[in-house]
């Protein structure tokens, strides 16, 4: 399981559009506190907004990491990257990478850890070994998010609920299973990463015992629906052993992105199946409600949708970025 060292300076490199830095700009909008400053390359464009701090000040300073904000081009870094994160590891701070190449392909990244004693960490990659799943029953309370498919906001639903959660007393902690959550969370398990015999038991391990009271919230990852990645949703999926079940879903999909073949099922359909596939390692699991990327609708059109499935699914809706996740938090707190 990885464990990264904070706070971080934000590596821009040359991107030229803000959609290029989505894992810099999550950072900076989900752990501010844990962001020092932004490096970016003159050719860049783009701006965090955040103060400008070469490798050498950011270590100065206290930097512990310079985590890699952009996505390469077929995940492999340029070598116009190179001499920023050389400067970074010369001053004693790790790199960190989402990127599909590793590192240490690198050899003068390699000789410039191995100077300082700094570290290379690819979080979407990890040497660690993890056990099959056990169905082990353990002690705390775990909520996983679940979605109709991919990329349509678990992470940002989980996160939300977690601070929703601490605001009310609760204790919960954001449990990361993608590259950009261990990011922001400082440690997790990059789980599509996890050779398949091994998720449920990688999940396991990511959500171990706890205190009967604290809630563990648990990012998801694909879907059950999905052709190509719900093999990785049901391991995390019995692994987490989930008490609770948030459904996430973009109305304006009709079928997997992607995937004209592969129609998104009925909500009413998805958490029964949910709640089917989750009771195999947990049978009090029950879906809370419904997380909604809504940006598709306009404001009068969201809350008549939302008034709708409300009414049909006798469940909680929400938009985590259009009037947060208090009622789920209610509903969690209030079984």
């Amino acid at each position: 399981m990885h464990k990264l060292r904070k706070p971080y300076l934000l590596f821009l490199a040359d991107a030229q559009l803000k959609s290029d830095a989505k894992t810099a700009f999550g950072l900076r909008d989900w752990c501010t506190a844990d962001v020092m400053g932004e490096w970016r390359l003159p050719e860049s464009t783009v701006t965090l907004d955040l103060p400008r701090l070469s490798p050498t000040d950011a270590a100065r300073q206290g930097a512990g990491s310079i985590v890699i904000g952009v996505a390469a081009v077929g995940g492999v870094l340029p070598p116009q990257w190179l001499a920023a994160l050389e400067e970074a590891l010369d001053a004693g701070m790790d790199v960190v990478s989402g990127q599909h190449t590793r590192l240490t392909t690198f050899p003068s990244l390699v000789a410039a850890a191995q100077r300082s004693g700094a570290k290379l960490i690819d979080v979407r990659h990890s040497d660690q070994t993890f056990p099959a799943g056990t169905g082990r029953k353990r002690s705390g309370k775990r909520v996983l998010t679940v979605g109709t498919d991919c990329a349509l906001g678990k992470k940002y639903t989980a996160l939300a609920l977690t601070q929703a959660l601490q605001a009310r007393g609760a204790s919960a902690t954001f449990r990361a299973t993608g590259q950009t959550g261990v990011m922001i969370a400082g440690e997790g398990v990059a789980i599509d990463a996890v050779i398949a015999d091994f998720i449920a038991g990688a999940a396991e391990q990511l959500s171990p015992d706890n205190a009967p009271d604290h809630w563990d919230v648990i990012e998801g990852q694909g879907a059950l629906f999905h052709p190509a990645y719900a093999g990785v949703t049901l391991g995390l999926v019995h692994g987490s052993q989930p008490d609770a079940l948030v459904l996430c879903h973009d109305p304006s999909r009709d079928t997997i992105e992607g995937y004209p073949d592969c129609p998104i099922p009925d909500l009413a359909d998805a958490i029964r199946r949910y709640v089917e596939a989750a009771s195999l390692t947990n049978r009090a699991v029950r879906c809370v409600g419904l997380s909604i990327n809504s940006s598709c609708l306009s404001d009068a059109a969201w809350s008549d949708y939302a008034a709708t499935l409300r009414a049909t699914l006798k469940l909680p809706v929400v938009d985590p970025m259009r009037g947060g996740v208090d009622a789920l938090a209610d509903a969690l707190l209030a079984a």
